[in-house]
């Protein structure tokens, strides 16, 4: 059993992966998925309605999924869920049910407090629903907007909590007044007489009845003629309604309608329908989405289906074949979270080779090993996938340095591996794919990962070179620090340290310095004649390139330290850890200073996390300076009764010693 057990945990993980790569079959008879796969252009880029809706929900909740009735969990009994297309529909079609779903997570006691909201600890709850808020809005609002003016560096988690609160409001109420005005008038509805004044389809027919005696009437106005009063109202209340509209959508929905347009010409509902005031047609998207809101709104799938059916036909057929294209491909990308099912493979993957290290299975080992190769490719292919769909190298973001750091320590583990075939290559590329994924998985929290490059980042070809060698860099820095732990935490706590395993360990970290060096310094170095080329200077002393500098500047003072003998094994890798914190600084620590131009990604809610990282390699260079009469490791078993002289003393210097 246990010669096919290492093939048999990489096949179940394969199977579950496959699986994932088909999409599951319509719950609904709505078609909500292709609803979903609707091109949409937002933060400069086409993309489904899928991902703005998962992105709005990971800012808002943190998940990218609803539960209808959350707070209401128990053994028995699981919440209903859905899926973040159909959210985003009744968002845009019945906001007023939407408006009951708990979605607004709030941690901080003082800030429920302060909204007056519930927060006893047998509710269990943290998720709020807009109608909860609403009472307290205004307040919410007042302090937002004054928070929003001042340092994020200066303040409280109260606050910095608040001003998260507010900016999910803000995006929520967006999205609720992208396709129809979320909010009825109570003259308009007077005015117009709809059966229910939420059918947006109903409304469009009637204002496009009123359209051309409103226009006329305008006219007439403007010349001083007379004119129908009534007429010119009626105009001025939709002009009133369409202009909100403008103002306050989220994505925009509407594209070119002809193929010799702009493709990047893009408007938002509001707009088309006020630029309709112009040429009195409505854009056939509009009429589509309205179609799909009205057929929505009164649960008529049949008709919702042939909205959604005509409306892809339409896009096919104007030329945005390529828009279509990237929006289905982006939607499949969601549904296939090859990084989410990478941290699954990567934490069983390490805890399989932790296990080889206790019993001495090599069964376990291989395991370990082919479940890295699984999760490496999976690992891979999500790189690829995003390359794709960004049309850009790997890394341009702090998400997506997150994703290719991982990806580099694994490739630089497996290596490991496949050379010491001992477990050590195995646990750091578990360990460390792990840990820079969930790093990237929060730092997905602040929305949109593939937005639009900033001006000095939009170049491929430094993308390519300068950006992707020094991230690899980091990745190895990473690498040789986590062998250090390895290192100490197995001398000091196990007897597993043999001085064989101490030597080969020492040998690796060695190796991976000096690899670590060369890329930093040679990242280092294009990163200068990228300035010299986007900003007319090759050095100006910003915070990232003394970051950058200060990485190499430590690889090659250990480096020299231990040419020199003022370091030994112990020593390199205390200063291989230590590399670690230089390193975590370096790429997290100066975007938290939010300043300099390469000040990026500002992520000052990750400080303390930086702060406890620091801690964390701080006590276990601690350990590793501890006399080595406290490391397990170290303790010499007595001569056995048996042996004597030369034969015990031969016996006792098998005993696992690691080098000083």
């Amino acid at each position: 059993m246990k010669k096919w057990l290492p093939w048999i945990l990489p096949a179940v993980f394969a199977a579950w992966i496959i699986g994932g790569l088909r999409i599951a079959p319509e719950k609904s008879p709505y078609q909500i998925q292709d609803f979903g796969r609707f091109p949409v252009l937002l933060n400069g880029r086409v993309q489904p309605l899928d991902t703005v809706a998962r992105n709005a929900l990971l800012v808002m909740r943190s998940k990218q999924t609803v539960l209808l009735d959350e707070g209401s969990w128990t053994p028995l009994r699981f919440p209903k869920s859905m899926s973040a297309s159909q959210w985003l529909l009744e968002v845009l079609t019945r906001p007023e049910k939407a408006d009951d779903v708990k979605l607004f997570r709030i941690d901080n006691p003082e800030l429920l407090d302060m909204l007056h909201l519930p927060h006893d600890r047998a509710e269990f709850r943290k998720y709020f629903s807009l109608h909860e808020l609403l009472p307290h809005l205004s307040e919410l609002e007042t302090q937002g907007r004054r928070l929003k003016q001042a340092e994020a560096q200066t303040m409280t988690p109260l606050e910095k909590q608040t001003v998260k609160l507010y900016e999910a409001v803000i995006i929520y109420n967006r999205l609720r007044n992208s396709l129809q005005p979320a909010m009825q008038d109570g003259q308009f509805v007077a005015m117009v007489h709809p059966q229910d004044p939420n059918d947006f389809a109903e409304e469009l027919s009637l204002f496009q009845k009123a359209l051309p005696a409103g226009v006329e009437a305008a006219h007439k106005f403007e010349k001083k003629e007379a004119y129908d009063e009534k007429d010119l109202k009626t105009l001025q209340m939709f002009f009133e309604r369409y202009g909100m509209l403008a103002e306050w959508s989220y994505p925009l929905m509407v594209p070119p309608a002809h193929p010799e347009q702009n493709r990047d010409g893009w408007t938002s509902v509001g707009t088309n329908l006020l630029q309709s005031l112009g040429n009195h047609e409505i854009h056939p998207a509009v009429n589509f989405y309205a179609q799909m809101s009205s057929a929505y709104r009164h649960e008529n799938p049949q008709a919702f289906n042939q909205a959604v059916d005509g409306y892809r036909q339409w896009l096919g057929s104007h030329g945005l074949t390529k828009e279509v294209g990237k929006a289905k491909a982006e939607f499949f990308f969601n549904a296939y979270e090859p990084f989410y099912k990478s941290i699954n493979i990567y934490v069983f993957a390490f805890i399989l080779a932790c296990l080889s290290w206790f019993n001495s299975s090599k069964w376990l080992n291989r395991s370990a090993f082919r479940l890295l190769l699984l999760a490496l490719a999976v690992h891979t292919s999500g790189l690829i996938f995003r390359m794709v769909l960004q049309g850009r190298p790997p890394v341009t973001n702090l998400y997506s340095s997150a994703i290719f750091v991982g990806w580099g320590a694994v490739v630089l583990g497996i290596i490991l591996e496949r050379i010491y075939r001992d477990g050590i290559g195995a646990v750091t590329a578990g360990t460390v794919g792990f840990i820079t994924l969930i790093i990237a998985h929060n730092l997905s929290m602040d929305g949109d990962t593939m937005e639009m490059l900033r001006a000095v980042l939009d170049t491929n070809f430094w993308l390519a070179t300068h950006v992707v060698v020094i991230t690899l860099g980091y990745a190895s820095v990473f690498v040789s620090g986590f062998l250090g732990i390895i290192y100490i935490m197995r001398g000091v706590f196990t007897k597993t340290l043999t001085a064989s395993t101490a030597k080969a360990l020492t040998r690796m970290v060695y190796g991976i310095v000096c690899f670590s060096t060369l890329f930093s310094f040679v990242g280092t170095v294009l990163g200068g004649i990228w300035a010299d080329q986007s900003w007319g200077r090759f050095w100006g002393w910003d915070p990232k390139e003394n970051g950058a500098l200060i990485i190499v500047l430590w690889c090659a003072i250990v480096l020299h330290a231990r040419w020199g003998g003022l370091i030994r094994e112990r020593g390199l890798i205390n200063c291989a850890i230590f590399g670690n914190i230089v390193t975590s600084f370096s790429w997290f620590g100066v975007n938290m200073l939010g300043v300099g131009l390469h000040a990026y990604g500002f992520m000052d809610q990750a400080f303390k996390w930086l702060i406890a990282f620091v801690v964390s390699q701080l006590v276990i260079i601690g350990l590793g300076l501890l006399p080595l009469h406290y490391w397990k490791s170290f303790k010499v078993l007595k001569p056995a009764p048996a042996m004597g002289g030369r034969k015990a003393a031969t016996a006792n210097s098998a005993k696992p010693v690691p080098a000083t």
